[in-house]
């Protein structure tokens, strides 16, 4: 298995977020030595839910408005509904995720949570998956969307539902491991 010690990971979450797409990715990248950040848009605690019922809360590490992506290795989006349509119209979660984009470093999105780098503007030219009702959005952000359980593109990894957590979480951690993927970059 690989090992992530000495490196640190930042997930961006706020009220709304699917329970398991948080806390398996946390557990994940814990369990491989990395350091990891619950980030957020406001200090406290956010919501989870399983589904449409609440579910658990967990306890924010930093307020995104005293990080940056030059602070962590890696990001994760974990989906719901409500997380990723809050963060993608929110210029400081956006500007968040541009900047692993922009230093080429692993990025993770899951179900919903690919809307963040649709809105990001950092989809031309990937290959991606998600939940099947945002495939629309993603593709008019510039993506070529595939029906898989994980699709990796030079770093970004992309699930489409919490069933798909196991290949996800493998495939964050392989990539988190690799580090940097200098291809990843592109221009407009």
């Amino acid at each position: 298995m690989s090992h992530l010690t000495g490196k640190r990971v930042a997930i961006l979450a706020t009220d709304g977020f699917e329970q398991s797409e948080l806390t398996e990715p946390m557990r994940a990248l814990k369990e491989h030595a990395a350091e990891v950040d619950i980030v957020s848009l406001e200090s406290g605690r956010i919501q989870g839910f399983k589904h449409f019922d609440k579910g658990e809360q967990v306890e924010v590490d930093h307020v995104l408005s005293d990080v940056s992506a030059q602070d962590y290795d890696a990001l994760v989006i974990p989906g719901g509904l409500f997380n990723p349509d809050a963060l993608r119209v929110d210029d400081q979660a956006l500007a968040f995720t541009r900047g692993f984009f922009e230093a080429g470093k692993p990025v993770g999105a899951i179900c919903h949570g690919p809307w963040v780098l649709a809105n990001a503007d950092v989809l031309k030219g990937r290959t991606i998956t998600s939940v099947p009702n945002i495939r629309k959005d993603l593709e008019n952000a510039g993506a070529t969307w595939k029906d898989d359980e994980v699709v990796v593109d030079k770093g970004l990894v992309t699930s489409r539902t919490p069933k798909d957590l196991p290949a996800f979480c493998a495939k964050l951690v392989e990539e988190i491991a690799e580090g940097k993927h200098g291809g990843q970059r592109r221009s407009a």
